[in-house]
């Protein structure tokens, strides 16, 4: 135990970079500890895919966090809390029989390489955009001929993420604005439809209708000028806690009592909490 412990907290170098020989090595390693708790570990050995679903969506949320913030040592943790789910999955796929963790690698790169004809093939692709458009076109190649170009989007989505993605795909088969400065002009639209509606009041299915339209459009718009709405409303959303914690911090340190102070009072800590921000 007092390994274990001490293996857990140690940190990461990141200066050091190894070998082809070190990574298959220590995947290897990684494959046997999961043999081993599968075995050996009462609480692995209960876990299936349904039970592991919900830590899986957790895991891969926390690893979404530490991107954002640019945490290299938490990225490099929760990478790992990530493959140990991929990991996890393929070792009961093996148990059943129906597929190993050395099935779903050479899926991934057959898919790979054949996804990527600039690459292994004779295809020319010089620009990202380009080579999403080129993806895109493989896959509905791939599906069967009756299926939607949006069928790829999985259902589960967070909506916000949901709505980028129709978006792209959408675009990838040329069903788009022509140039970024006319989403402008539906943006108006949907804001005019939802002020509207708004101002009619007792139809909540159609005022939230026109509110998704509103969003909708502010999505596409995002998209178009090369903004990811769920990384950009992330960022307001950690600003907007950093700046209320202030207010709270700065009242309690004038002994006062959040819920009762005004709105004044509050938008002025506001304020310096802003300018401190800006420098």
């Amino acid at each position: 135990m007092e390994l274990q412990i001490s293996l857990y907290f140690c940190k990461v170098d990141f200066t050091l970079m190894h070998t082809k020989e070190e990574k298959l090595e220590a995947f290897g390693r990684l494959l046997d500890v999961m043999d081993d708790l599968r075995e050996k570990c009462p609480w692995d050995r209960k876990q299936t895919n349904e039970s592991l679903r919900p830590n899986t969506i957790e895991e891969t949320f926390e690893l979404c966090d530490a991107l954002l913030k640019n945490d290299n040592e938490n990225i490099c943790k929760e990478l790992g809390d990530v493959l140990l789910h991929v990991v996890f999955y393929a070792k009961i796929g093996s148990e059943k029989g129906d597929f190993d963790i050395a099935d779903v690698c050479n899926k991934l790169c057959d898919k790979l390489i054949y996804r990527h004809p600039h690459v292994y093939g004779d295809a020319v692709a010089n620009t990202a955009g380009e080579v999403l458009k080129s993806w895109e076109q493989i896959k509905q190649t791939e599906k069967d001929g009756n299926k939607s170009v949006l069928g790829g989007v999985p259902d589960a989505l967070p909506s916000l993420i949901k709505a980028y993605r129709i978006q792209e795909k959408a675009r990838n088969v040329g069903f788009d604005w022509d140039k970024p400065e006319d989403v402008w002009d539906k943006v108006q639209e949907e804001l005019d439809e939802l002020k509207a509606e708004l101002r009619k009041e007792g139809n909540q299915k159609r005022q939230d209708e026109e509110y998704g339209d509103f969003l909708f459009s502010l999505i596409n718009a995002g998209r178009l000028y090369h903004i990811n709405p769920d990384n950009a409303l992330e960022y307001t959303n950690q600003k907007f806690i950093r700046r209320f914690n202030y207010v709270e911090q700065k009242a309690k340190e004038q002994g006062l009592r959040i819920k009762d102070m005004t709105l004044a009072q509050m938008d002025a800590l506001w304020n310096e909490a802003k300018s401190l921000e800006r420098g």
